[in-house]
């Protein structure tokens, strides 16, 4: 039997849809439909936390009356179910006849449902960054611009460091192997996973590394949460001795008191939040200088909207920003350098979905070019869905 969103379940904070001010008419949203693809890794991976054979990519399309397309992603490990179950059955029913111009309004308003108070982080906020993406590409296309330049960004391409040569289940040898093959691809900054069972394996692969690489160049480290307080603050001085430009969620992403001591005595950049899910939480982090390198997540966040907030706040306290790539870079390579900073952009590139989507990630010499096809760039390809969607996940809601 299909489960019936009650008729008092708007909550007092959420206007009702006859109240809402409708904008062009062909800007109304006539459909929703969720649907979520598999895509196949080429080898299985791991980190200190997670084993992975494929990445899901979640996805959303928000159909206007004037025919447009706007497309919103996540990327999760699993539950791709639960994204798209939260926006078919409580999102859609809000967003089908209203406008797709109030971005902002659109975004309090579906965060003010009375899922609120069973999802201010995790999968319900992941829902609403999927609307909020969709939103954004809509406004782009609008507009006839790339989001970036929508947002006031520069053309001029943003460096990128690379992660996908340094995963946990590797070996000291292959991993010194393929960061070598990435530095010889043009990378000059490249991230290895840590977070073995036993932390000396940790402080040995961290030094093979760096033995291999070289001192030109930049080496980062993530721990994924890995390690506790003790542990991290034994291993800080072998990462600053081996000149690690960062170490990633070092413990707990919600111990904010051991990021802020681990930040207080250490030469070594603590850098966070992938597990961090609203601006508020960002800004804990950041008025206890438990960190020095802000890493906000649009698939985490709520979208583009939300995302946008940590990173003026980040900027505005002289802390560099580099995001978090749960979406692949596919939207992040349109936010990095929009907002005013003193420390130049940079991005993280994984390329596990680069089949998703009709216009791919361009990246030279390390350097990702910005996008020039008006949107957000999540646009999915037909024979990607044909070749990976995954059966029984999703809906299409619509006012017909």
């Amino acid at each position: 039997m299909e489960f019936k969103l009650p008729d008092d379940a708007l909550g007092l904070l959420s206007p009702a849809q006859t109240d809402l001010v409708p904008g062009e008419e062909g800007n109304v949203i006539v459909s929703v439909e969720t649907y979520a693809l598999a895509v196949p890794l080429v080898q299985p991976l791991a980190d200190s936390t997670a084993a992975l054979k494929s990445w899901i990519v979640p996805v959303v399309e928000i159909r206007t009356a004037d025919g447009r397309v706007g497309t919103g992603i996540s990327g999760v490990h699993c539950g791709p179910e639960l994204l798209c179950h939260v926006i078919d059955q409580y999102y859609a029913p809000a967003l089908v006849g209203a406008s797709s111009e109030d971005i902002l309004g659109t975004w309090k308003r579906l965060y003010w449902l009375p899922t609120h108070w069973i999802g201010r982080a995790g999968v319900v906020h992941m829902a609403l960054s999927m609307v909020d993406i969709a939103l954004w590409d809509l406004a782009a296309q609008r507009a006839g611009v790339p989001l970036w330049r929508l947002l006031g960004g520069s053309a001029d391409p943003i460096e990128t460091y690379n992660t996908d040569g340094g995963w946990l289940n590797l070996s000291v040898a292959e991993v010194v192997r393929d960061v070598g093959s990435l530095i010889d691809r043009g990378w000059r900054r490249v991230k290895i996973k840590v977070g073995k069972a036993d932390w000396r394996e940790d402080t040995a692969r961290v030094r093979a590394v760096r033995k291999a690489v070289g001192s030109d160049i930049t080496v980062m480290a993530d721990a994924n949460q890995r390690w506790d307080l003790a542990t991290a603050q034994r291993i800080m001085p072998v990462l600053a001795e081996a000149e690690l430009d960062w170490i990633e969620e070092p413990v707990h992403a919600d111990d904010l008191g051991a990021h802020q001591r681990l930040q207080a005595v250490g030469t070594v950049d603590v850098a966070a939040g992938e597990s961090l899910y609203s601006y508020h939480a960002f800004a804990g982090f950041m008025a206890a200088d438990a960190l020095r390198v802000v890493q906000p997540d649009v698939t985490r966040l709520g979208g583009v909207t939300e995302w946008l907030q940590v990173a003026h706040q980040a900027a505005g306290r002289s802390l560099r920003l580099v995001p978090h790539a749960g979406d692949m870079m596919q939207v992040h390579q349109h936010l990095a350098g929009v907002v005013l900073s003193e420390s130049p952009a940079l991005l993280e590139f994984i390329p596990w979905t680069q089949d998703v989507f009709e216009e791919r990630s361009v990246v030279n010499e390390g350097f990702a070019e910005r996008p020039q096809t008006p949107g957000a760039s999540t646009a999915v390809l037909k024979q990607a869905r044909e070749k990976w969607q995954l059966k029984g996940v999703g809906r299409r809601t619509s006012n017909d």
